[in-house]
Formats: C-alpha cells, sequence, structure tokens
C-alpha cells in the first residue's frame, strides 16, 4: 500500500469504523472518541490521498469507489498490528482480540454452540461474535469482503470459492430429491431433470450457494423450475417437502429419518455441494482466528452421506 505510507494508523482505524458502521456517529461510539475527532481524521486521510472516502448525506454513509478500494488494504494494516499485539499477548496476558463470524441459516453441520462455548472458556478475553447471514453465502462473501466479518461460512459446489478468498473445505454434502409420499415420482427409484420440468420446488432464497448451484444445473439443461417457496434453512425446507407444498433438493441426511418423504435419486446430474470456512486473501488470520479454525474442526457433525473436505484430510 505504497499510497498510504504517510498514513497514521488511527486515520486507518477510524476510516475501517465509519465503513463497518456506516456512519460517523456510531463510529464514534464504537471507538469512544467525539463524533469530531473521527470527521477530522477521516478529512486528514482524504487530503493525504486525495480521494473522497465517502459519499455523506442526512441519510446514510457510503464508501466510494476510492473508499472501497482502500478498505481491504486498511483491513490488512489493522491486521498486521493484530499480529504483532498477537506475538506479545502470547508472552504475557495471553491471547486477546475479536473474531466475528457470519453463519448461514439453519447450519446444522457443526455444533456451533459447543465450539463457542469451548472457545470462550479457553480465551477469556478474545470477543466471539456471531451472527447469521440472512444472504446466506453471498452474504457472508459479501460480510467478508466489506471487513464486516473476519470468517463465514459457505456451502457452495466444490471448488466455486470466489476467488478473492481462502477457503478451508469441512464437508461434502450429496443432495438427493426429497419426494412427499403420496406424490407421482414417490415410487421411483430415480428421476432424471427432464421429469421434474412441471414440479413446484422449496428451495432457499437467491444467493445461497445450493440454490444458485441448483439453478445453473437446471438453467443449462434447458428446464425451468418454479419455486414456491423459499426455506429459511435445512429443517425448514424439509418440512415444507413433507406438507407436500413443494419438491426439494436436499441433503441426504436431512431426509434420512422423515417417514413422510421419499429420498429418489437424480440420476444424469449431481447437486454435490462442501461447506466451507473462509477468509479474506488480503487479510492474515489473527491468532484468535486461527484457534478458532481448529476448534471448528473438531465440532464438526458427519451425518450419514456426508463426506470430510479434502483440505481436512490433508493437514
Amino acid at each position: 500500500m505504497s499510497q498510504t505510507l504517510g498514513v497514521e494508523l488511527r486515520q486507518l482505524e477510524y476510516f475501517v469504523a465509519v465503513a463497518h458502521e456506516r456512519s460517523f456517529t456510531l463510529a464514534a461510539r464504537r471507538l469512544h472518541v467525539v463524533q469530531s475527532a473521527v470527521s477530522a481524521a477521516i478529512a486528514s486521510l482524504e487530503r493525504d490521498l486525495k480521494v473522497t472516502l465517502f459519499e455523506r448525506s442526512a441519510q446514510r454513509v457510503v464508501l466510494t469507489e476510492a473508499g472501497t478500494a482502500l478498505l481491504p488494504e486498511a483491513l490488512a494494516v489493522m491486521d498486521a498490528v493484530q499480529g504483532a499485539r498477537d506475538v506479545v499477548d502470547e508472552l504475557g496476558a495471553g491471547m486477546r482480540g475479536s473474531v466475528r463470524v457470519g453463519l448461514l441459516p439453519g447450519l446444522g453441520l457443526i455444533d456451533l454452540p459447543a465450539a463457542a462455548g469451548e472457545f470462550r472458556r479457553r480465551h477469556q478475553n478474545v470477543e466471539l461474535q456471531l451472527r447469521v447471514e440472512p444472504e446466506g453465502s453471498a452474504g457472508v462473501v459479501v460480510g467478508l469482503r466489506n471487513g464486516d466479518i473476519d470468517v463465514g461460512f459457505l456451502g457452495v459446489a466444490a471448488g466455486s470459492v470466489h476467488r478473492d478468498l481462502t477457503a478451508w473445505e469441512l464437508l461434502r454434502v450429496p443432495q438427493v430429491l426429497g419426494v412427499p409420499v403420496g406424490h407421482r415420482l414417490a415410487r421411483r427409484r430415480s428421476v432424471t431433470l427432464a421429469d421434474l420440468a412441471d414440479e413446484a420446488f422449496v428451495d432457499f432464497p437467491p444467493g445461497f450457494g445450493t440454490r444458485t448451484l441448483i439453478d445453473q444445473k437446471f438453467e443449462a439443461a434447458g428446464i425451468e423450475r418454479h419455486v414456491v417457496v423459499e426455506a429459511l434453512g435445512i429443517d425448514n425446507g424439509v418440512q415444507f417437502v413433507r406438507h407436500g407444498v413443494g419438491l426439494g433438493i436436499l441433503p441426504g441426511y436431512a431426509l434420512a429419518a422423515e417417514e413422510g418423504i421419499r429420498a429418489v435419486p437424480i440420476k444424469d446430474q449431481t447437486f454435490q455441494w462442501s461447506l466451507y470456512m473462509a477468509t479474506l486473501k488480503k487479510r492474515k488470520p489473527s491468532a484468535a482466528l486461527r484457534a478458532l479454525l481448529g476448534l471448528v474442526s473438531t465440532h464438526l457433525r458427519h451425518p450419514e452421506g456426508t463426506e470430510l473436505g479434502r483440505d481436512l484430510m490433508d493437514q
């Protein structure tokens, strides 16, 4: 970041806070300083860089193109500073800092309460924040790129992780067609995509990685799919299928115990997806984040039919 060699660390800290909060007032509150100090620091930074970083109005504060470009670089500098603090902390009072995690709605493949509880007991001076991204994997990617979260979970097709991210594959999850008992396809041993052309479907909202995967497969086959329910999480989707609202392409493990649903393989397509943890490539994981990554891998649930991802097997 050669442009910012003369920039003060405090200016970058204030810039990141305003970018996250989308508000000078909220940023000042977060930093425990007066708002005028934040405004002065941002104005000074803009003069030093000879650019405008935020579009300001009475209703909102939005990053400009220059501000968007600066944000990942500023985060990388802050991470480097945190890394230096980590080294000192390990010799003194122990690990400190914070880790903000972006979750997928209804994520049941990890015992997150147990992992979070163990993390807090081991690292009492680290603030762990967990939040659900209502827009699914797409929302997680946006949160990582904006610096709103430090690490996030993604449920996407294997190998389709965004190029700006570093990702660790945790599990692979095969999917099958869930058909309510009594439906014309319930007794079939298998189906093709063509058999599903006129059916109603239960799926997740656009932006969810599995929704993207399924939509792409149907589009490539030239089949228009009719989604009548956008479910919030796998368990929610299963219940809509069980009550006959539509068919669903869902993880096989989620259908195994459902007496009102038949799991039917789709023989001409594979709908397997992978669960990843991901960080932004430009950001160096802190000691606290590395500790969380290690804990998550020990709290994975392995329902029948899922497979351990390659990354973890290679470690």
